[in-house]
């Protein structure tokens, strides 16, 4: 059984600094130049200071990048998909100097953390690009991101002075230490992780509750950082979630928290990422559907659960488990999947992302056969503003 209490990399690292420790930190920070970040690198830097991106101590070094592109392994051997970088403009990157700090400032002018200027590189974006979301076609979300950032990378180790308010549902918000705390309460020996960011329908309730049959515990956590414009808004998605686990969920073996990560649409890559991130979280287990983390057709269906054979179990510390694309079947008259279902596709009720929000901005209600009926009201009143 794999132990919720091995962090990757051994040590679930902690750079946020709180009380008279961070206010020094802060008027500092005041006096250092400033690195300006977008809201995505400042997720990034509150998944590092919170632990969530253990054993990552600040943003990705040269060595550690490129090996992560090459051979999705960090430097040290340990098992990393995903770079974790902080681009900076050409003419700020021949400013800063290593060995000196810097301030990192959100867009909304707040001060999130600092780094110690390790190093300043060049990158070639194509070839990230390739090697992460195995395109470089600017349709791709990622892809369109990377291309639209700027061509330096500063690495460093940080440290986390502000995270972001969550005015919306403040009480969701749990660092991976408060998390594995509450799970050492419950008694929980076995949890496995759900990651979604999109509203729960009957598919995933089938394979959540498939899953939960043979562990202790289920974490519900969503993931409420920057996604697509067209995906359904986080305040809704939770507001479906609370509602879904209220009616059709055991409250005693349940929770719910948000997950504060930025989307990369990274499929493969990031579904690794995704399981590796919810072992720091405190999670022995994690649930790998059907295109996990994908976008458009730029990944086979279930390439997110084979890049999994590449990795030794050891290596990961956390036991995936995979399940085929699910379905209400009118013929079996109930939720079934690939494996077990013998009918034909005309009878399976599946809906694209796409087609349900279409559904919901005309107002209209996804089939209960596709979505619990009180999740369907939230959705076409939360959708209800929510401009094509």
């Amino acid at each position: 059984m794999t132990k919720a209490s091995t962090p990757h990399g051994g040590k679930l690292i902690h750079r946020f600094k709180t009380g008279q420790e961070a206010e020094w930190a802060r008027q500092e920070a005041k006096a250092l130049p400033v690195i300006p970040i977008t809201e995505w690198t400042r997720s990034d830097l509150e998944m590092i200071g919170v632990g969530a991106f253990s054993p990552l101590t600040g943003f990705m070094g040269e060595k550690d990048y490129q090996s992560v592109l090459a051979s999705m392994h960090l430097q040290n051997g340990l098992v990393w998909t995903l770079p974790v970088v902080l681009p900076v403009e050409e003419a700020l990157a021949h400013q800063l100097i290593v060995g000196t700090k810097a301030a990192l400032k959100g867009e909304d002018g707040t001060i999130y953390g600092t780094i110690a200027i390790r190093e300043v590189y060049a990158y070639d974006k194509a070839k990230e690009a390739q090697a992460v979301y195995r395109t470089t076609d600017l349709e791709h979300p990622g892809v369109a991101r990377l291309f639209s950032q700027p061509d330096f990378y500063v690495a460093g180790e940080i440290v986390l002075l502000e995270k972001r308010q969550h005015d919306e549902f403040p009480e969701l918000y749990k660092e991976p230490a408060e998390l594995r705390e509450i799970f050492a309460q419950k008694g929980w020996k076995s949890i496995v992780g759900f990651q979604t960011r999109n509203p729960i329908h009957r598919a995933h309730e089938y394979i959540q509750k498939t899953a939960l049959e043979t562990v202790d515990a289920l974490l519900l956590h969503p993931l409420v950082g920057a996604t697509k414009s067209d995906d359904v808004p986080a305040s809704v998605r939770v507001q479906s979630y609370k509602v879904l686990l209220e009616n059709y969920y055991p409250k005693d073996r349940v929770l719910l928290s948000a997950y504060p990560a930025a989307m990369r649409y990274a499929g493969p890559r990031e579904a690794v990422l995704h399981a590796i991130v919810r072992k720091n979280y405190g999670c022995t287990h994690f649930i790998v559907g059907r295109d996990h983390a994908g976008v458009g057709d730029y990944y086979g269906s279930y390439d997110a659960q084979k890049i999994f054979s590449t990795f030794e179990e050891h290596e990961l510390g956390i036991s995936p488990l995979f399940f085929e694309n699910s379905f209400y079947c009118n013929k079996c008259d109930g939720m079934a999947s690939e494996k077990t279902c013998p009918h034909d596709v005309s009878e399976r009720i599946i809906l694209s992302g796409t087609k349900v929000r279409a559904i919901l901005r005309q107002g209209e209600k996804p089939s209960s056969k596709f979505s619990r009926p009180e999740v369907a009201q939230v959705l076409v009143e939360g959708m209800a503003g929510v401009t094509q």
